[in-house]
């Protein structure tokens, strides 16, 4: 059954069907053929309890206060001022491409967003300055993927929903591994830079009065962050009333900046309810099929196929991570996390895993999967942005960046703390 079910999602996919619907077409599928019960009965039931949830609606908020900023031009301001400070190093403005996308991971919430307003804003430097054309494009690509794990994020938002664990205590997990992640990408490319100079294009130093101005262009951002998370962590709000806070955060930022305008705002709720539209028919999809795929016990016959094998935990955890590599060149991200979630968690669990600690691994594993081809998105938005060269060249340019996600991964996985110990402290 399981053959089955896979062959039928892959070919879907391949067809070009949206993954919404396909998660429905398979349901339907699993409906009429290997379930006893008429399922979609309860299809309606369903569709209203999964998306009337109070956590949800933090989703629409983050995805609107990262619109705002990026619309607004915020981002082009924080490019520049990180550039003050980072362009001394080798590789130069490549680690401003990191360090961006690292600032607006800790608003924005979305990867594939991080990744479109960082290429946007960086591209037209690269040409200009005459930076290798692989390496600065795999930056802002890999460092797009920072968005799902530095909270707030809207992918640990719909894990911590969909396994009913502590949506703060995530936040807080994913904090430290996100930090050393992007550290790690800084620490390859000035490596790399530091033995290859042509790749890095020219090093920069400006005056330090100028690189002190440059700091109150990211005073406003910090302050957003702070008031985000800080607000969860105290306490005092909720992730989706933080959320909204942060919205309001976000209009007032921008309009210090003289950045709101009716038109800013009209293109930034279009753009908002696009994206959660399409989270939304993805999380709405992947409820009903993981109800049949429970109903037809897809479940228990997936554990008693892997109880079978007798694996130890560590092997079990081994082929998990595999699994997500290879089903990551396939799936898009969301998807793969909807898919998988409801059958790998409570396997996981039973093996002694902590939920919150794999939920970062998880949440790695599908990093590597946003610039992984064949449908790895961040590598389409940077491409787009770059409206020239090859798509191999930003494949290409991703490799450091991959490796030293697998590094992470195996990091958490012998050292469980890297993620559980700010969690553990903060209880």
């Amino acid at each position: 059954m399981i053959g089955y079910i896979t062959a039928g999602l892959l070919g879907l996919l391949c067809l070009s069907i949206p993954v919404g619907i396909v998660l429905f077409l398979l349901g339907f599928g699993i409906d009429a053929f290997f379930s006893p019960f008429p399922l979609t009965k309860g299809l309606g039931n369903l569709v209203w309890s999964t998306s009337n949830n109070a956590t949800l609606i933090a989703i629409p908020f983050f995805v609107l206060l990262g619109e705002i900023l990026v619309r607004s031009g915020i981002a082009t301001r924080t490019y520049a001022a990180l550039d003050r400070w980072v362009s001394w190093l080798p590789g130069g403005l490549v680690h401003a491409n990191v360090a961006t996308a690292t600032m607006f991971s800790a608003t924005s919430g979305s990867s594939v967003a991080t990744a479109a307003t960082v290429a946007t804003v960086a591209m037209p430097q690269a040409e200009k300055l005459g930076y290798d054309p692989k390496l600065f494009s795999g930056a802002i690509a890999a460092g797009g993927t920072l968005g799902i794990m530095i909270p707030p994020s809207i992918n640990l938002i719909v894990y911590g929903f969909l396994t009913q664990t502590s949506i703060p205590r995530l936040f807080l997990a994913g904090l430290v591994p996100g930090i050393a992640l992007a550290l790690a990408f800084i620490a390859i490319t000035a490596i790399l830079c530091a033995l290859r100079p042509e790749l890095g294009g020219q090093r920069r130093v400006f005056p330090l009065s100028e690189m002190l101005r440059a700091l109150l262009e990211l005073i406003p951002i910090i302050l957003l962050f702070t008031i985000i998370i800080g607000t969860i962590y105290q306490g005092w709000a909720t992730p989706t009333e933080a959320a909204a806070v942060g919205v309001a955060g976000a209009i007032a930022i921008a309009a210090m900046f003289s950045g709101v305008t009716l038109a800013m705002l009209r293109e930034a709720i279009l753009g908002t309810v696009k994206i959660t539209s399409m989270i939304m028919l993805v999380v709405i999809g992947a409820s009903f099929l993981n109800f049949t795929l429970a109903s037809a016990g897809i479940g228990r016959e997936l554990q008693a196929f892997l109880e079978g094998l007798g694996l130890s935990p560590l092997a079990f955890m081994m082929v998990v991570v595999l699994i997500y590599i290879v089903l990551g060149f396939f799936i898009e991200t969301l998807s793969l996390m909807v898919i998988t979630i409801p059958i790998i968690v409570p396997l996981v669990v039973a093996q002694g895993f902590d939920p919150i600690w794999f939920g970062i691994l998880m949440i790695v594993l599908i990093e590597m999967a946003l610039i992984t081809p064949p449908v790895g998105l961040n590598l389409y938005v940077v491409q787009g942005a770059r409206r020239s060269g090859r798509m191999s060249e930003v494949m290409i340019g991703t490799i450091p960046y991959l490796l030293m996600m697998l590094l992470m991964v195996v990091a958490l996985i012998a050292f469980p703390q890297i993620a559980l110990f700010l969690p553990d402290a903060l209880q």
